[in-house]
């Protein structure tokens, strides 16, 4: 699935863009929401350059998704390069560890409010991300409410909005945002496998066969017990291709003269994945 045959920047996406260098002085911290199973391939670089030094949270989201030991390596990975909490937004699990960090990284500027005589200033954040990556999902548990939009597609939020939280936080919802062109293929790939370029605009059969091929080599055990396999020691010499017409034949999918039904194993294989059903597997990991 070559990247570059990717086409999937409407101009939402550019109006995004200016969005977020507009408002970008109205916040004090931005909270950047990435994948915790792509985390570097979910990370707009455009964000990076936007953002500049305006001091960011990273929030791994979909942890349950992913490989728990690899969460923990993410975690120190960008702990290091400023605030990390790794949560979910379904389940709730790290929810209340987000409010403590966000006045950690802002604690400077904190204290000169209270100096001020401006104690309980609301933290204004502003919260990024690529499409699907759970912005809406984070808003709604983190403030209560059910303002903010949710669906299990892209594009959905298509305009700011200033929410009101509980924990004297106020959030600005940016509508996700992608970037213009994909360097490395790989990273194409690791947004199509996850959800977040919509499946209309990819090959869903190729895009399942390289799949395959990546879960053959990232959880070997968990793809076996999946599909009924025997053994890893039966897919370890196989390609892609083969891979992916055997998950076919495992689970009966086929047509007239025995022949695989392509649409239907893709369809399995990639809702299979990116809604946990394989099991917890991150398809990135820190060097």
């Amino acid at each position: 699935m070559p990247s570059n045959n990717i086409q999937w920047f409407p101009g939402h996406m550019a109006k995004t863009r200016r969005l977020i260098t507009e408002c970008l002085p109205l916040v004090d911290v931005v909270i950047e929401i990435l994948d915790a199973r792509i985390p570097l391939s979910s990370q707009n670089p455009e964000i990076n350059k936007i953002c500049g030094n305006k001091p960011r949270l990273v929030i791994l989201s979909k942890a349950t998704l992913a490989d728990p030991a690899v969460n923990d390596k993410w975690r120190a990975y960008f702990s290091a390069r400023g605030g990390c909490i790794v949560a979910d937004f379904i389940t709730g699990a790290g929810m209340k560890n987000i409010a403590p960090a966000l006045r950690e990284l802002l604690a400077e500027k904190i204290e000169k409010y209270e100096s001020k005589g401006m104690a309980g200033k609301a933290i204004r954040a502003m919260v990024v991300g690529i499409p699907n990556v759970g912005k809406s999902s984070f808003i709604n548990r983190f403030s209560g409410t059910k303002k903010a939009k949710v669906e299990d597609r892209p594009g959905v939020t298509v305009d700011k909005q200033w929410v009101k939280c509980p924990d004297g936080v106020e959030l600005l919802d940016m509508p996700g945002v992608l970037w213009p062109k994909f360097e490395d293929e790989t990273v194409g790939e690791n947004l199509a496998m996850t959800g977040a370029i919509k499946d209309a605009v990819v090959n869903t059969d190729s895009l399942a066969i390289a799949l395959c091929e990546r879960l053959r080599d990232c959880a070997p055990e968990l793809f076996c017990a999946r599909y009924k396999i025997k053994s890893v020691d039966d897919i370890k010499d196989l390609d892609s291709y083969e891979l992916f017409e055997l998950v076919g034949r495992k689970r009966g999918f086929l047509i007239s003269g025995g022949e695989i039904d392509y649409e239907r194993t893709a369809n399995i294989l990639l809702d299979e994945f990116r809604g946990g059903k394989i099991g917890r597997i991150s398809l990135e990991k820190p060097n």
